[in-house]
């Protein structure tokens, strides 16, 4: 036996019906579209829920409610999968990308923390929300809730604190001596002024005198 000798069963493969090819084909003539009328001519396409004219099923039917553009989806997963998780992997650090990287979500989800269950590790938890519950376990046992995209608060240190005081006598004292080189020049213009108007006075009364 070879490729060329394999045939179809008979009665499997048939002829398709060829419509319009003249008379003798049987569907010759209309091509079984019948006389006239708009599904007759070339072109023609029914649309989708047309009935002919009449009001269609889609808007007799009453409508109720609508779908929130702006809804969120989270995909949850427990403190319990995360500590089976940790545990079986030695992970001190977990997020979207390790949780896809595990099955346990996909690539695009919206990853939400929930509280079901018990954490024993001290883990980094990053995530795009948490729940109450989840949040303060995770920091009772040690560890850290990150919500991605949100700006995260630098924890003030006591070295950050220290330079800030160092600093700011020297500020004090720069804008003080520019304060006093800014008053110089109209502190004597001033007594400059005052010296004249005294002569002046002086002058005046001792010709009088005379």
């Amino acid at each position: 036996m070879n490729l060329s000798n394999l045939t179809p069963a008979k009665g499997s493969v048939q002829n398709k019906t060829r419509l319009g090819r003249g008379q003798g084909s049987g569907k010759g003539g209309t091509a079984t579209r019948g006389h006239k009328g708009q599904k007759s001519r070339s072109g023609y396409s029914k649309q989708f829920g047309f009935e002919g004219g009449q009001m269609p099923l889609q808007r007799r039917i009453p409508k109720y409610g609508f779908t929130n553009i702006n809804r969120k989806v989270y995909n949850g997963i427990n403190l319990d999968t995360i500590q089976s998780l940790a545990e079986s992997k030695k992970l001190k650090e977990v997020n979207p990308g390790v949780l896809h990287k595990n099955g346990l979500v996909s690539k695009k989800d919206l990853v939400k923390i929930l509280g079901r269950g018990e954490l024993k590790e001290k883990l980094k938890i990053e995530a795009h929300a948490f729940s109450a519950s989840a949040k303060a376990a995770i920091e009772a046992s040690g560890g850290t809730a990150l919500i991605i995209g949100q700006p995260q608060k630098e924890e003030k240190t006591e070295e950050k604190t220290e330079e800030k005081t160092k600093k700011q006598p020297k500020k004090k004292a720069e804008t003080q001596a520019s304060e006093k080189k800014a008053k110089q020049p109209v502190e004597e213009k001033t007594n400059g002024a005052a010296k004249e108007k005294k002569e002046e006075i002086v002058e005046e009364i001792q010709e009088s005198a005379e």
